[in-house]
């Protein structure tokens, strides 16, 4: 088959979506068809240029560009799904969370406010239009029937080389590795280390625009001894440091999806999360292959500590977040074979 995938991509700014975007695409390739991607430019502001892409995307006639025929567009972002097809699939990422879950009317613009509504219109119109709706998670699709009245199936993905994680002896560190942003809550973490009780140490990995705060934070607190930012690292070393990890912390708000659970499941790592993290409370049972906490620091530090001081139950807890990913049946040949039903 001839398949376009539409998606976004702001330029010097790559991040999950990226492996999740050529995951597809690679995988698409493997099971033998002919791939295009198709990335729009996408800028968050000012806001009348997410109202010019929505228009382009929704004015893009994707069934036979200069003649030639293509026979499915899948679409992974807003407002790529936009574009026109008869065999079109949308497999949601997330919508264009400013107008909709993450949207504060204290604080919004009063363009984003003027736009709000017609990103909900646009939403309706052309995800209404898909052959088939699915969600990047169970997360997603709520949000999806919560806002637009829309059912969408949750289609679960591997995160990319998983069958590159593996595990080893733990040594006392939690591990922490994300983009340095407000929604991911490092701060939560730094903050539990000056309630820890055990010489537990915590590694935060990754950059961004919260690094200086967060190493403010870090003084602050006078948790130095117990905090590092260790920033960039490669492919090997986050494989590494999961692998040698006592457990990993993923306390976003509100997440999409989260490889970063089902990195620390694949390497056999217990996770903690906070109830109110969104897509990770699909994978982690409490108590049983990591634990939920509300998110505060002083939860967060008791869970940490339970697991230096309980090192058997925490391998165990890792071990069995192990087999219930398997369980899962996560694998790309399922997401394709229901892509292109």
């Amino acid at each position: 088959m001839k398949i376009i995938v539409t998606a976004n991509i702001v330029p010097f700014m790559p991040g999950g979506a990226d492996y999740h975007i050529n995951g597809l695409g690679d995988q698409l390739r493997l099971q033998g068809h002919t791939v295009e991607l198709l990335r729009f430019p996408f800028r968050f502001s000012p806001e009348s240029d997410i109202e010019r892409m929505m228009a382009f995307c929704e004015g893009t006639d994707l069934r036979a560009p200069n003649g030639v025929a293509v026979d499915k567009v899948i679409s992974l972002q807003f407002p790529a799904y936009g574009v026109q097809h008869d065999n079109l699939s949308v497999w949601v990422m997330h919508q264009h969370r400013a107008a909709y879950e993450l949207f504060d009317e204290n604080t919004a613009s009063d363009g984003l406010k003027k736009l709000r509504p017609e990103i909900a219109d646009f939403d309706l119109r052309t995800l209404s239009k898909a052959k088939h709706l699915f969600a990047n998670s169970q997360c997603v699709a709520n949000r999806l029937q919560a806002y637009n009245g829309l059912s969408a199936q949750a289609l679960y993905h591997p995160p990319h080389g998983a069958e590159r994680f593996y595990c080893e002896s733990a040594e006392p560190y939690i591990f922490y590795p994300s983009r340095l942003e407000g929604l991911k809550r490092q701060d939560l973490l730094i903050e539990a280390a000056a309630h820890l009780t055990t010489p537990v140490k915590i590694l935060i990995g990754g950059d961004g625009g919260q690094l200086r705060r967060y190493q403010q934070l870090i003084q602050d607190l006078d948790v130095a001894d117990k905090v590092r930012l260790i920033g960039r690292f490669s492919e090997a070393e986050k494989l590494a440091l999961y692998a040698k990890s006592l457990g990993v912390f993923f306390g976003p708000f509100d997440e999409d999806y989260g490889y970063i659970t089902l990195e620390a499941m694949l390497s056999s790592k217990p996770v903690i999360t906070c109830a109110d993290s969104g897509g990770p409370l699909e994978f982690v049972e409490d108590g049983e292959t990591g634990f939920v906490v509300e998110p505060k620091p002083e939860e967060i530090a008791q869970r940490i500590d339970f697991l230096y001081s309980n090192q058997a139950k925490a391998q165990a807890m890792g071990r069995a977040g192990r087999d219930a990913y398997t369980q899962k049946g996560i694998a790309w040949d399922n997401v394709i074979e229901q892509l292109l039903a």
